[in-house]
């Protein structure tokens, strides 16, 4: 029987809606199955100190220290619910792969090598399970002059591509990335722009609700072209790859200008700026594809965006000749795919793997990515 190993990957994003966790039982070839899917939301507590940190303020230090052991419990939890549904013993993983939260991305900035923070405590996480964690990423890539993101595209690579078919990978998250594999293996990957992101914050603000269900407040208003053309002159979408970006740029301020300069507040309804934005994020994915997979007859759409019809709906709409299509059409959730990478990455590491893509991050060369935190 084929040796095989099992990981943990754990996946907290940019929209900061909560943790989710996979159990991956790997073959000694690199072949794969979910065992296990668990997930858990932020209390608001947590969620906003979270936000929060996404700004400087008063005493971060402190904060962003109790704020990564307040989500390692959170983590811990998510490990648990696995173990229980699995029947799987801590000394039977290999490592959890734990990316942590991101609170600033600014690579490249600054000092010509700038940084990229993840918030995490992964010796706490360790402690928690008693499983090995790899943790802390992005670093490596950065360090090499990278920009530490987009690391799925050498997952969606691996996981979903077939008998050398050009495909592309549309992560709607809470900021959109693609890939891009070319039908000789070779990938380009970036992030596209907004997506879940500003949708979530303008849903809570109009709202109340944390995110908008199905689109469906999205659905019912209509695109402002003004506002649209205001947000799309964002200098971000005209600059080419590697590109990366985060809520260090899309975040409440940048809204905040847009809609001031246009009058969109006084203008128009809730439902109108969201589906302003929604379609923002249609129009710099759908051209991004038409860009730079050109031969890609399917555009496979994962993370929380999947869920969002009125989205998904407009992606159609612009990309008329493509199939576009949930990567469950390939065996994979589209809740799981990020968490699921974080866990073939975590493999890597313990294999001294390169995990990323100089193609796409623009590292001067293949890194072994992550720290390793032992169980005792």
């Amino acid at each position: 029987m084929p040796v095989r190993t099992v990981f943990i990957g754990l996946m907290s994003g940019t929209s900061l809606d909560g943790v989710d966790g996979v159990a991956v039982d790997f073959t000694e070839a690199g072949d794969f199955a979910v065992l296990a899917h668990a997930s858990a939301s932020f209390e608001p507590p947590l969620h906003d100190a979270l936000l929060a940190l996404n700004r400087s303020g008063d005493d971060e230090l402190h904060r962003a220290a109790l704020a990564g052991n307040a989500l390692q419990r959170v983590y811990a939890d998510v490990v648990e619910t696995l173990l229980a549904e699995t029947g799987l013993a801590s000394d039977d993983v290999e490592a959890i792969g734990s990316h942590g939260q991101t609170v600033r991305h600014r690579p490249g900035e600054f000092d010509g090598v700038g940084y990229t923070l993840q918030l995490n405590a992964p010796a706490l996480l360790a402690e928690l399970t008693r499983i090995d964690v790899v943790a802390d990423f992005r670093s490596r890539d950065v360090a090499a002059g990278g920009q530490g993101a987009p690391l799925v595209p050498a997952f969606h690579r691996a996981a979903f591509v077939r008998d050398g078919e050009p495909l592309a990978v549309l992560n709607l998250g809470g900021i959109a990335n693609l890939t891009s594999v070319s039908d000789d293996g070779s990938v380009v990957g970036y992030d596209c722009g907004p997506a879940n992101g500003l949708l979530d914050l303008w849903c809570r603000e109009a709202t109340g609700a944390r995110f908008d269900a199905a689109g469906a407040l999205a659905a019912g208003g209509s695109v402002d072209p003004a506002l649209l053309d205001a947000l799309l002159a964002e200098s971000f979408f005209a600059r080419t790859p590697p590109k990366s970006t985060g809520r260090d740029l899309f975040n409440r301020e940048w809204l905040a200008a847009r809609l001031d300069s246009t009058q969109a507040r006084r203008r128009l309804s809730p439902a109108d700026i969201q589906a302003t934005l929604a379609e923002l994020t249609a129009v710099v994915c759908a051209r991004a594809c038409l860009q730079d997979a050109p031969d890609a007859t399917e555009v496979i759409v994962c993370g929380g965006g999947a869920r969002n019809d009125d989205l998904l709906r407009r992606l159609r709409q612009r990309l008329p000749s493509r199939r576009v299509v949930l990567s469950s059409e390939r065996g994979l959730d589209p809740q799981q795919v990020e968490a699921t990478a974080f866990a073939w990455l975590a493999r890597a590491a313990i294999r001294r793997e390169a995990g990323n893509l100089e193609t796409v991050t623009g590292a001067r060369g293949p890194r072994v990515l992550g720290a390793v935190y032992p169980r005792n």
